[in-house]
């Protein structure tokens, strides 16, 4: 009787482990649902997001972290990661921590820095170890409807400079950044999460504006980067930055020297959900040098996904190669921050009296 070669069913299952490894789940409600814990328990992802909505009080969400974190294995510990900007963008909220513009009209860097440590020390307390923050965009259109007060400025200069503060007072607490929108949301007049934004500037502009922050970030030493469903026809007119080779992998990695991880905007944004098919979507975007895809509500969407990237590698070598130089940069990123993480400080923290005192300063100082 002739067996079935090793090599091929390994390389189907280990196809199938790197395809979820590409994936960053989010789910409805304070837990994930029996359905949900099915999915991940045959496709552990590469990590998880929490929104409002899966949020009632700290304990309630370091539960909920400890659970999302047991329900991968412990050689590749989850991403576990939060849009905790400050402001507008706030999904625990116990401490009232201010927008970005506000530090960005303080203009001190370590002022920045402390209040991304106490912002990080609050992540850490409840389970986090990845911020979706800082936004490096620099708001240079005032009728802009999605960034704003989000960014630290309408100088690029003054961005790079705090983007780089709120990096490194993450990092001094253990958290993980990222900056976003590459390379550029904040010269659009549309928002992603509904419509297609176009940033109808050409190379020359862009590299005096919005490109400047990223490139200092990437100096700096950032570990993330999220690209923007944002198109610039200057540099690629055919598609937005997402999926875009000349944008990812000619201006990120190979004109800036970027060797980091770079993550989708959520794929469920107007901007690119239904407007190409997924496969499109996703075999452009990995061939982009695209690491991984944040998969926010839909199950049917994620699972849909999963089982996309697993044909693609089946039908073309390239997406092979891909995949492993995408888990070698996800294997060296768990390496470098979540193989051996500090001690996470007390859920009393959290809204404590010494954060909303700082608070306080900071909002009588940033609104001047």
């Amino acid at each position: 009787m002739t067996r079935p070669a090793v090599g091929e069913q390994t390389t189907l299952a280990e196809r199938k482990r790197r395809a979820a490894q590409r994936l960053i789940l989010g789910f409805e409600g304070a837990n994930p649902g029996a359905e949900f814990k099915r999915y991940v328990a045959n496709a552990p992802p590469a990590g998880f997001i929490l929104f409002a909505r899966n949020i009632e009080e700290p304990e309630q969400v370091l539960e909920l972290n400890r659970e999302l974190a047991s329900m991968v294995p412990d050689h590749s510990p989850a991403l576990l990661s939060v849009d905790q900007e400050g402001g507008r963008v706030l999904r625990v909220r116990e401490t009232a921590w201010p927008p970005m513009r506000w530090l960005g009209n303080i203009d001190d860097p370590q002022v920045t820095r402390n209040t991304a440590s106490a912002m990080g020390a609050e992540l850490r307390a409840m389970g986090f170890n990845l911020d979706w923050a800082p936004v490096a965009d620099v708001d240079s259109n005032p009728d802009n409807p999605v960034i704003g007060d989000r960014s630290f400025s309408r100088d690029p200069a003054t961005v790079s400079r705090h983007v780089n503060a709120f990096l490194d007072g993450l990092h001094d607490v253990g958290v993980m950044g990222s900056v976003k929108h590459f390379p550029g949301h904040g010269d659009t007049s549309t928002d992603s999460h509904l419509e297609l934004p176009v940033v109808d500037k050409d190379v020359g502009d862009l590299m005096e504006c919005e490109l400047i922050p990223f490139r200092s970030a990437v100096a700096h030493g950032v570990e993330i980067v999220m690209s923007a469903h944002v198109m610039f026809p200057a540099i690629d007119e055919s598609v937005p930055a997402t999926m875009s080779h000349p944008i990812l992998q000619g201006w990120l990695r190979e004109r800036m020297g970027y060797t980091g991880i770079i993550v989708s905007d959520d794929m469920e944004m107007g901007a690119v959900r239904g407007r190409y098919p997924l496969e499109q979507q996703l075999d452009q975007a990995c061939r982009a040098s695209m690491d991984l895809f944040l998969m926010c509500k839909s199950l049917d969407l994620q699972v849909e996904a999963w089982e996309t990237l697993i044909r693609l590698a089946e039908t073309d070598p390239a997406h092979d190669t891909l995949a492993t130089n995408s888990m070698k940069r996800l294997a060296s990123l768990r390496t470098q921050h979540l193989l051996s993480p500090p001690a996470a400080p007390s859920l009393a923290v959290v809204g404590g009296r010494t954060h909303t005192d700082f608070v306080h300063l900071l909002n009588a100082r940033g609104r001047a």
